[in-house]
């Protein structure tokens, strides 16, 4: 009883904050035909499936928020049959449900994957007593591992809070951000400026950053021209906004950070999160899914040109869940055009793929519990 009038107080506290962030999840009344047709596709290579060693040095988690088989087979069409993806051949499936629900939600899916515990709908970093869990970011610092975290929603926001943040409610903006400032994290970048500049507690944690070492930007340009040292690129005062308008790159993101972490010669653990999909799902918008699927497998292929190269690096490619329970009602492979239908405007509790490439990738393979994959990696890495 006094466990769930605590989620309730949380919860309650955080909702105004929660409500603003949130607000992309109202269902569009544009894109009425559901149909997309893209013009511009690009080139996508294929790398070689040579490796070093049976487990890896580096590790990239790539995180498609909302991203099911149809989304994934939606940006395939789009871009005339062919995605970095391809390059993936080791693929399974993560069943997604929460503790408290069949249908998760990011926050608990996120930590399910950062942690390798379940844990309940809202939780940050928690278990299902608020006990803070370790997460694989923490576990690869305290190995001298670089680390580093890249998200085109907020990096204070649900999925990428969930590697570094502690709390019980993933809708303590501020508080979670604080918690950025409780850690060694080497590169982070993405929206969110507010949460750590303009803050009720009157608290300026980017000049707490500075004071740290981080350099601390929020111009794309300038963030892609750091090489060494701290960096946090802090790219909106939020939401970083949709693909087509948006000033952070997530491809130049990816590349940026992949740059600083490689020269720590113990290896690095990133996460990488391509976070509008999920926003494209829950709006029912076939052109905002596809573009943002798109946009997310660029930033597949920058990690996969790092990995073909230095052949110690896993990727894991994955998602915390569906969303909208996108199906594929049409489409043409040749001109690009894709038809979608939506039954809802919120999650879903089909399995979601899991894409693994690299040093033991083969242990990502039929269906499993989204809390394997963090586990594997745990073991992968010596954690």
């Amino acid at each position: 009883m006094k466990f769930k009038l605590f989620i309730l107080s949380t919860l309650l506290i955080a909702s105004q904050q929660l409500l603003a962030q949130e607000n992309y999840k109202s269902v569009s009344k544009e894109d009425s035909t559901k149909v997309y047709t893209n013009p511009a596709k690009y080139e996508v290579k294929s790398f070689a499936q040579k490796f070093k060693a049976k487990k890896p040095k580096n590790v990239i988690m790539m995180i498609g928020d909302g991203m099911g088989t149809a989304h994934v087979f939606a940006g395939i069409t789009a871009n005339g049959g062919h995605l970095f993806l391809d390059n993936f051949k080791c693929v399974g499936f993560s069943k997604t449900q929460s503790t408290s629900s069949y249908i998760t939600d990011s926050a608990a899916g996120g930590t399910a994957l950062s942690t390798g515990q379940k844990t309940y709908n809202g939780a940050i970093g928690v278990n299902t007593d608020t006990i803070a869990i370790k997460t694989i970011l923490e576990m690869a610092e305290e190995k001298g591992l670089a680390t580093g975290l890249v998200s085109t929603s907020a990096i204070t926001h649900a999925t990428p809070a969930s590697y570094i943040a502690h709390q019980g409610s993933r809708g303590s903006y501020e508080d979670i951000a604080a918690d950025f400032m409780k850690t060694d994290i080497d590169v982070f970048i993405g929206g969110g400026y507010k949460h750590f500049a303009v803050r009720k507690d009157g608290r300026d944690l980017t000049s707490e950053l500075k004071q740290k070492g981080y350099q601390v930007l929020q111009n794309m340009d300038e963030i892609a021209q750091v090489k060494t040292g701290k960096l946090a690129g802090l790219t909106a005062d939020e939401h970083n906004e949709i693909f087509s308008k948006r000033k952070m790159s997530l491809p130049l993101s990816t590349q940026t950070a992949m740059n600083i972490l490689s020269q720590n010669k113990k290896g690095f653990f990133m996460m990488v999160e391509g976070s509008q999909i999920d926003w494209g799902g829950h709006q029912n918008h076939v052109g905002y899914v596809v573009g943002e699927m798109l946009d997310f497998d660029q930033a597949i292929g920058k990690a996969l040109e790092f990995a073909a190269n230095d052949k110690e690096t896993l990727i894991i490619v994955t998602a915390d869940h569906e969303t909208g329970g996108m199906a594929l009602t049409g489409g043409n492979i040749k001109s690009g055009m894709v038809k979608g239908a939506f039954p809802t405007g919120d999650h879903t509790a089909t399995m979601v793929p899991v894409f693994a490439y690299g040093p033991g990738a083969e242990n990502f393979t039929g269906i499993m519990e989204n809390t394997d994959i963090a586990k594997k990696i745990m073991k992968l890495m010596g954690f």
